[in-house]
């Protein structure tokens, strides 16, 4: 019997899935989890676009076929009426909310836990309202935490299960995102973060991947996509290595976006990224986004095509 490179990737991906997450066989996966096509769905943080106000920045979006809004957390509970209003007859959602909680989940400081497990419900309830599809979070920031990995292990598992009915209820998944060491200490791989998915074993309980991070942190990002596919909900977009717009470096998004399109992916791929272009000076900044964002979007979408 002979195989096409591509199926020895796939393969030799889900067995590695599985022994990640503790299975004893890789057929007792299903790569599509969704039974749907995967679906590109473009999504932006606010300070990736161009415009002096949200109602521009949106009027750039929609104008550019992004249908999802990604928030900052900070106080979200007092702008839900704001970005309604922004949102309202437009054809963009609000997709996930990036942070903004105080405190740190994993903390040696019973103060910091608590006032991270205070603001974060605020924010589930805010978001819950806004439809988002989940808070992201980071379990500690290198400077946040000197605890050690397995006191870290059961705080953010206890954190996870006392938080979760709390965002059922609010229908608003928590997030947890790896990051790359220079950022964090404790949770840098995809498959970190959905072993400790699974062992909260709770649907509010999920996760996302970002380009950037992933580029340092994995050794394939097909397989990284496939080993988190239950639980992935959410994705950044960004160059790799310096942060900047899709595009900017070359960056291929199409291995990860193939195992996208394989595992079903419904959910928001969003610009979390700096901008650089040619133009210099006062307002480099906002005529470089105007001119190369859309140059980025229709990168991501040949590459999406592509792969």
């Amino acid at each position: 019997m002979t195989h096409s490179r591509r199926t020895f990737i796939a393969s030799s991906a889900m067995v590695g899935a599985g022994m990640a997450l503790g299975t004893q066989t890789a057929s007792a996966f299903s790569i599509n989890e969704t039974g749907k096509e995967g679906v590109l769905k473009l999504s932006s943080q606010e300070g990736a676009m161009p415009g002096r106000s949200l109602d521009e920045k949106l009027d750039f979006m929609e104008a550019h076929g992004i249908v999802g809004y990604e928030p900052g957390g900070s106080k979200l509970w007092e702008r839900v009426d704001g970005i309604k209003k922004a949102l309202s007859g437009r054809n963009i959602k609000v997709s996930a909310i990036c942070a903004g909680f105080e405190g740190a989940p994993v903390s040696e400081w019973p103060d910091q836990r608590k006032k991270a497990m205070e603001t974060m419900k605020l924010i589930l309830e805010a978001a819950g309202e806004l439809g988002s599809t989940g808070l992201i979070y980071v379990p500690a920031f290198n400077s946040q935490s000197q605890v050690g990995w397995v006191s870290a292990r059961f705080m953010i598992i206890d954190f996870l299960k006392e938080i979760a009915e709390h965002a059922e209820k609010s229908k608003c998944r928590m997030l947890l995102e790896p990051l790359n060491r220079y950022e964090t200490w404790y949770v840098r791989q995809l498959a970190d973060a959905a072993k400790i998915c699974q062992e909260v074993d709770h649907p509010y309980i999920c996760m996302m991947g970002d380009f950037y991070h992933m580029g340092r942190e994995e050794a394939c990002e097909y397989s990284a996509f496939l080993t988190a596919r239950k639980w992935l909900h959410h994705v950044h977009l960004a160059s790799r290595p310096r942060r900047k717009q899709p595009g900017y470096d070359n960056s291929d998004f199409r291995p990860g976006f193939r195992a996208l399109k394989e595992i079903g992916y419904q959910d928001y791929c969003s610009f979390e990224c700096g901008c650089e272009g040619p133009a210099t000076g006062k307002d480099a900044g906002e005529q470089n986004r105007r001119t190369e964002m859309p140059k980025a979007i229709e990168y991501l979408k040949k590459h999406w095509e592509e792969a």
